[in-house]
C-alpha cells in the first residue's frame, strides 16, 4: 500500500510541476516558440525582451515540469520541445489554442527573422533586438 500512494504522491508532484511550467504568459510564449523547432537562450531572451536571468528561470521552470530538453554547444545552450513523456501530451492543444493569438503571430514572425541571424550575432555580444531591428523589420 505505501508503494501506490508513494506512486501516485510522485505522479502528482509531476502533475504539480507540470501545471507551473504552464502558469505564467512568458513560459507559454516560449514552448510556443520551441514548437518550431530548438532556440538559443539569446535568442529567446531577444523576442521576449526580457532580462537572461528572468528566460533562464522560466526555462529552469518548464524543465522541471517535463517540458523541455537541452542541448549546450560550447557556451550556448539550445532548448527544444520534449516529445516523450506525460507532459509532451499536454502541448498539442494547448498550443493549438494560444497559436491563434497577436503575440503569438508575433513572436512566430520575430523568430523567424532570428532565425536568419547567426547565433553569434545575437549570443556573442548580447544584443538586443533594437540593435539587430528584429522586431523593426517584422513591424514594416
Amino acid at each position: 500500500m505505501t508503494n501506490r500512494r508513494s506512486d501516485d504522491s510522485a505522479h502528482l508532484d509531476e502533475l504539480v510541476e507540470t501545471a507551473k511550467g504552464l502558469a505564467h504568459p512568458a513560459r507559454l510564449r516560449i514552448l510556443a516558440m520551441l514548437h518550431e523547432g530548438e532556440l538559443c537562450v539569446c535568442q529567446m531572451t531577444a523576442v521576449l525582451e526580457l532580462a537572461p536571468s528572468t528566460v533562464s528561470q522560466h526555462l529552469s521552470v518548464l524543465s522541471r515540469g517535463g517540458l523541455l530538453a537541452d542541448r549546450k554547444e560550447g557556451k550556448l545552450v539550445f532548448y527544444r520541445l520534449r516529445t516523450d513523456g506525460a507532459a509532451a501530451a499536454l502541448l498539442p492543444p494547448l498550443l493549438a489554442l494560444f497559436a491563434h493569438g497577436a503575440v503569438a503571430g508575433t513572436d512566430r514572425a520575430v523568430v523567424a527573422r532570428l532565425r536568419e541571424i547567426p547565433i553569434a550575432t545575437i549570443c556573442a555580444a548580447e544584443l538586443g533586438l533594437a540593435a539587430i531591428d528584429v522586431r523593426k523589420a517584422v513591424a514594416s
